[in-house]
């Protein structure tokens, strides 16, 4: 059963751009000048997404120097992707079942 943190987590990851950015991130961990080349986006709408994903416990961020660079936290998205797991699972058991009207 997904909890409340784990829709959270999807509603976040529903942003095309937020997905861009945790996809950048699962490669390698970037800084804020990286991220606008990579993306596109404006600084401070990137800034506005990233703060959204700190909040939802996606990335980290690691000061050094003047810039801030941001990493992936991989247990987050272990933990999603076993709670679609057993979704798929309970799935494929239930195909058989069907309720009489």
């Amino acid at each position: 059963m997904l909890t409340s943190v784990d829709t959270d987590v999807i509603r976040v990851l529903g942003d095309p751009l937020r997905l861009k950015i945790v996809t950048l991130l699962a490669r390698e961990t970037l800084c804020t000048t990286h991220l606008v080349e990579e993306t596109g986006a404006k600084q401070t709408n990137l800034s506005n997404h990233m703060k959204v994903l700190r909040e939802a416990g996606i990335v980290d961020t690691e000061p050094c120097g003047r810039f801030t660079y941001y990493k992936l936290k991989p247990e987050v998205l272990d933990g999603l992707s076993a709670q679609f797991a057993e979704l798929a699972a309970s799935a494929r058991g239930a195909a058989q079942n069907k309720r009489a009207c």
